[in-house]
């Protein structure tokens, strides 16, 4: 192959990086999220419209979601087109109207930001705006860091009081706009150079370049084009053996042999997952006050590089990001055999995380929006931010499409998966259930004619509307848990189980309870991460049962719990417990107690679960769950339970004697070899 057909074939190869159109590939999808994503707004000035400098999407983004909404709150009343009396003069409501200011002059002095009158007036200094109240101090920084930037402002008409708004039309907006509009295949465009063009992409690039009179750039040579490609495909220049070696090859594919070298190389994914890991903001720790750590972060990382290096679709990536935890035939690693495809999740978690926060509600819909600008901006390209506050103005986004979204992630939830062991854990669990049904249809056959009937309970009705669940009638739906150590079902009364010694038990009680054959279960971070949340220092990993969401009503909640184990109360989603301000949402419980009760009192009408995770090596059965149950009702209930449970607990002592024997047999140490001799024992050979 000669240098120009070598140049050829590169030009091709690369023309999938920088073509979209023509292939929708991973390293595709990331240049065009990439160039998106740090693009500069040029603000040219143009008929109407205000602007006379450039702005990064960084800083018009910074005033979007800061400056804008806190002069409409707070100063639009009065310095603004809608204002009934223009105050002072003075519009706030375009960059203009601050250079220019009102009676008392420039609101905004690029030249001395920090002495301006605008920080001025709101530092109390001079004038005092607002007039009702001094902004809070985080407020006040962030006017004065957008000043200090220089009052960056997007180009737009500035808004006139004599001209009616004209109403944005979102079905107008889809419909006309190009980027929503299906990729179509254009016409390849006529060049006057015919003969430099060899890709179909060529056509289109030349054409640009002779419209503005320039020719192409001459041809790179041999070397340069073999050191490109290193630099390009692993980021790594070339060995002098390597280049030695390839300039001795004077084969027609040598290059070929190259490209094909370099795509298999780990490096490859390293190089280009950078690129991915920079657009949903990776980083190991949650940054805030004390910067805890994210646990297993490295892991979302390394499933990056893999799928890079695996060339897996882009559609496919996608999945694994959005939901990878609900695909019913997730991508297995092809060496290890572990899921794939769940830890394409993680990029949702990646932000920053407050470890106390006040206000928790608030807490989350800051999550969340950082959660849905990062997934928007990665897989669309474009931010659907805006769209909390109100309709997008520029693209086809609305406030329904983007609280739809805001929903998606409040029925999801946090947790640390044991990705490696979960797919092959599934089976088992399948495996054990069908064991067990078939272990105990024998037993109860033999023991048909001897088997009493078991007293059934029934909660009150005037209790029904306490209940958060009861897991005697609870539904598929509400068995949520992570991992499978409670079984595919709660268990039900009368049915056997296995107890830790390997004899029988007999259930007196339905219950979501944890099987002794998964005791051992253990997180790869647990214990690891000390400055993470204290729920990561607890023996959670594919061992803890989750309650359905309820809203906190009362205050007062009470769970019928035998075992040992914990409680951990999750508010609104917020996990990082890490500070005494919401440290009693986890509790210990032990065998002793019956009723563990909580005092929630302080997130009355927040939304919460519950998850509950046995000690390590030991049993929770958990029956059922109450809010708001006056005392009076409630010890009316308990004793009608009590009396159920005696009841209950005698036959199956009568039921258990029959299962297992209590024969004696007589045991003696015939020999302790720990002591270091044989005894009367004899030992042959070595």
């Amino acid at each position: 192959m000669d240098q120009q057909c070598a140049l050829a074939r590169t030009r091709a190869w690369l023309s999938l990086f920088t073509i979209p159109i023509l292939r929708i590939s991973m390293i595709g999808m990331f240049l065009i999220a990439c160039v998106i994503g740090t693009h500069v707004i040029a603000q040219e000035p143009t008929d109407g419209k205000e602007s006379d400098t450039s702005f990064t999407a960084e800083q018009i983004e910074f005033f979007e979601q800061h400056i804008r909404p806190l002069f409409a709150e707070h100063c639009y009343e009065c310095h603004s087109a809608r204002s009934v009396k223009l105050q002072a003069g003075l519009r706030l409501d375009s960059r203009t109207g601050l250079l220019k200011g009102g009676d008392s002059g420039a609101a905004v002095d690029l030249k001395d930001p920090a002495n301006s009158l605008l920080m001025q007036s709101v530092r109390y200094e001079s004038y005092e705006m607002p007039p009702k109240g001094k902004l809070p101090d985080d407020q006040i920084a962030k006017l004065e860091k957008w000043v200090e930037m220089g009052a960056p402002w997007p180009a737009e008409s500035e808004p006139s009081a004599s001209t009616s708004v004209k109403k944005f039309d979102l079905q107008a907006r889809l419909a006309e706009h190009w980027v929503w509009q299906p990729v179509t295949n254009p016409d390849r465009p006529m060049v006057r150079n015919q003969d430099w063009p060899i890709t179909e992409a060529d056509y289109f690039v030349l054409e640009a370049l002779e419209k503005a009179g320039l020719p192409p750039a001459p041809s790179a040579d041999r070397l340069a084009i073999f050191r490109r490609l290193y630099l390009d495909l692993i980021g790594i220049p070339p060995t002098v053996a390597e280049i030695d070696s390839f300039l001795k090859d004077d084969s027609d594919n040598a290059l070929e042999k190259v490209v094909d070298q370099l795509l298999q190389s780990p490096h490859f994914g390293e190089r280009w997952g950078r690129h991915w890991l920079d657009l949903v903001r990776y980083a190991e720790s949650r940054g805030h006050e004390f910067d805890n750590d994210t646990p297993n972060a490295y892991q979302y990382r390394d499933y990056v590089i893999r799928a890079l290096n695996a060339d897996v679709p882009y559609d496919q990536l996608v999945r694994e990001h959005i939901a990878g935890d609900l695909l019913t035939d997730p991508r297995l690693n092809p060496k290890d055999q572990f899921n794939e495809s769940v830890l394409g999740t993680g990029f949702w978690f990646l932000g920053e995380w407050v470890h106390s926060p006040v206000d928790i509600r608030k807490d989350e819909a800051d999550r969340f929006d950082n959660m849905l600008d990062v997934m928007s901006k990665t897989f669309l390209g474009m931010t659907v931010a805006c769209a909390r506050c109100h309709d997008h103005k520029f693209d086809a986004i609305s406030s329904n499409d983007y609280y739809a979204l805001s929903g998606f992630l409040q029925s999801c939830d946090y947790r640390q998966v044991s990705f490696e062991a979960l797919h092959n854990n599934s089976k088992i669990a399948k495996e054990l259930a069908n064991f067990d049904s078939d272990f105990q249809k024998q037993i109860f056959a033999l023991l048909k004619n001897k088997l009493p009937e078991f007293e059934k309970y029934s909660i009150p009705a005037s209790l029904q509307s306490n209940v958060v669940i009861d897991y005697a009638a609870g539904t598929p739906e509400t068995f949520i848990q992570d991992g499978v150590s409670f079984g595919l079902e709660p268990t039900t009364i009368g049915s056997l189980s296995f107890n830790r010694d390997s004899s029988v038990a007999v259930n007196t009680f339905a219950a979501a309870k944890n099987d002794p054959f998964w005791d051992g279960l253990q997180g790869i971070s647990e214990g690891v991460f000390q400055n993470s949340s204290r729920l990561d220092q607890l023996p959670r990993a594919g061992r803890t049962l989750r309650t359905p969401t309820f809203e906190v009503t009362k205050g007062d909640v009470r769970c019928l719990i035998q075992g040992r184990g914990y409680i951990a109360t999750v508010v609104d989603s917020h996990r990082l417990i890490a500070g005494p301000l919401h440290g009693d949402t986890i509790r210990e419980f032990g065998e002793n107690d019956r009723w563990v009760r909580l005092n929630l009192s302080r997130y009355v009408g927040h939304r919460v679960h519950l998850e509950i995770t046995p000690a390590e090596n030991a049993s929770a059965a958990v029956r059922m769950i109450l809010q708001g149950v006056n005392d009076e009702e409630f010890n009316k209930f308990e004793a009608e339970l009590l009396k159920v449970d005696q009841a209950n607990q005698t036959l199956a002592g009568e039921i258990g004697s029959l299962i297992n024997p209590t024969k004696q047999r007589n045991r003696r140490v015939l020999a302790d070899f720990e002591t270091g001799n044989y005894g009367e024992w004899k030992a042959e050979g070595a």
